[in-house]
């Protein structure tokens, strides 16, 4: 029902129309809705379909007068009370009688006095809000007993029931009739009727044992003979001049199973856990083991990996030909993680491999592609970028595939080139699909080739703004090539503010001689 104490919804009844339109703009002024008859008949036809909070109606009226319609509408079937109130230029005393007689909870003599009127429906909202409260309390209380799931049992200062809820019956089967009048340790196992007698015996004394209020578990019996758990509180109350004992009896044998489940899951969890643990840290120390090569010592070479997780999907690689030629790789895998971890890892034994034999950057690609494409699954690839110096020459080759562009600074931290992503990620096509060849380019003194994971773009703020191509340019900006390494770290780490890494972060600067 709307709120009473804003807004009603009433039925006014008049067959005078231009009466009935001056209720309504007044009724709606006020801020009620409206519901309008013309007659008796259609008021009680409206009321029944309605259900309005309030009724103005009129005595004098065709086909059904104010009277009979006030006496039908009372008559109806109602959980709560609407008020009546009649609207009518007969003033007689007897005309009131009658009024109040067919159930009218006032009246009102035309012509109206507004004044009075909104006087007269304050007064009714105020009685109907009062109403709703109680209702609203009843229903309250009628829920909460309605659906109380302990035992309730009363039992007389001798141990006998005198009552049961319906929920006694539902936990331990016997029926009310079987309970009545017998004594309460029938609910107990036999075993321990003796104990809990002695016990109601001590609960009849002058001087109440200290567990009255207080929970205690124990064991109840079902009338299957079945055991099972339960909680039992006692209070005291006195009816009559007669003590008496209420009774709450909680079944808990489905808690004592959850908690049992509970620590027996909990167990194994810990198991599990330690189990992942000890494979985790294996896992690390092989990864750690196939990561940190020799080549990444290498004086030329400054490097950072910032995992996600404990495994990170990117990685880095370097490594000196028999020749003499410096080769650097920058992988990163779908993901992260474990299994982007575990994606990379052929990538690294190829590399070292296949720049061990001093091969052109073109048949490493192409080989790692092969391999790739052959041992993962539809949807994982390995994005690379890999270079190939020629520290003698002064000239280098670069394959970007997948990986964000790569930057060759010049010594005061000017972009003199940039290498586009311009090739697929490895593992997707075939390699006759794969095309693109390394780019060729040649250095000036002190510069240096700046190699990074989309993980380093991509990294946010707290506010949600990405670290991206123009935090790494104004990174490197008016740097010297000692330093511009730690620089660029810093501007990161300013930038994140200890925001946590959405996806692993690589970044390699490799000096060119």
């Amino acid at each position: 029902m709307t709120s009473i104490s804003t807004k009603m919804k009433v039925l006014a009844v008049d067959d005078n129309r231009t009466n009935l339109h001056i209720l309504q703009v007044f009724l709606k002024k006020l801020g009620h809705e409206v519901i309008l008859a013309e007659n008796g008949e259609e008021a009680v036809r409206r009321f029944a379909a309605e259900s309005p909070d309030l009724v103005l109606l009129d005595i004098m009226m065709p086909v059904m007068d104010g009277f009979e319609a006030a006496r039908r509408i009372k008559a109806m079937p109602r959980d709560r009370w609407t008020p009546v109130i009649f609207l009518s230029a007969l003033n007689r005393d007897e005309n009131l009688v009658e009024g109040l007689d067919a159930g009218a909870d006032d009246y009102l003599t035309k012509p109206i006095n507004f004044v009075v009127l909104e006087a007269k429906l304050r007064s009714m909202q105020r009685s109907l809000a009062m109403q709703q409260e109680s209702i609203d309390s009843l229903r309250r209380v009628q829920a909460i007993s309605d659906n109380v799931l302990d035992a309730i049992v009363t039992s007389d200062e001798h141990g006998i029931i005198v009552s049961v809820n319906q929920s006694t019956e539902r936990i331990f089967g016997w029926t009310p009739a079987e309970m009545i009048g017998k004594n309460v340790s029938m609910l107990m196992p036999e075993d321990e009727r003796p104990a809990h007698e002695i016990r109601v015996g001590n609960y009849a004394g002058a001087n109440p044992p200290k567990t009255i209020g207080l929970e205690r578990e124990l064991e109840a019996q079902h009338k299957d003979g079945h055991r099972f758990a339960a909680t039992l509180t006692i209070t005291q109350i006195v009816l009559d001049n007669h003590r008496m004992m209420v009774g709450v009896i909680r079944d808990i044998s489905e808690r004592k199973r959850t908690e049992q489940q509970l620590r027996d899951n909990a167990r194994q969890l810990q198991d599990y856990y330690d189990q992942t643990q000890a494979e985790q840290h294996l896992a690390l120390g092989l990864m750690e083991k196939q990561l940190h090569r020799k080549g990444l010592q290498d004086t030329r070479l400054r490097y950072t990996v910032i995992p996600a997780e404990n495994f990170s999907g990117d990685i880095v690689a370097a490594n000196r030909s028999p020749d003499g030629h410096f080769y650097a790789l920058l992988a990163d895998a779908t993901g992260h993680g474990l299994t982007a971890a575990i994606s990379v890892l052929p990538v690294l034994a190829l590399f070292y491999r296949m720049t061990k034999l001093n091969r052109p950057i073109r048949e490493i690609v192409l080989e790692l592609n092969h391999q790739l494409k052959e041992s993962m699954p539809v949807g994982r690839f390995v994005a690379i970028t890999l270079v190939c110096l020629n520290e003698v020459q002064k000239q280098g080759d670069i394959w970007v595939g997948g990986t964000p562009e790569a930057f060759l600074f010049d010594r005061w931290g000017r972009a003199a080139r940039t290498f586009p992503s311009a090739n697929l990620p490895l593992g997707i096509v075939s390699n006759e699909e794969l095309g693109g060849e390394p780019q060729h380019f040649d250095w000036a003194d002190e510069s240096q080739l700046i190699l990074c994971s989309d993980g380093l773009l991509e990294a946010t703020n707290p506010q949600g703004l990405q670290f991206g191509i123009d935090g790494l340019i104004a990174a490197t900006a008016n740097t010297s090539p000692t330093d511009r390494f730690a620089k660029i770290e810093a501007a990161l780490a300013a930038h994140q503010n200890n925001s946590v890494a959405n996806d692993d972060i690589s970044l390699m600067l490799i000096d060119c001689p």
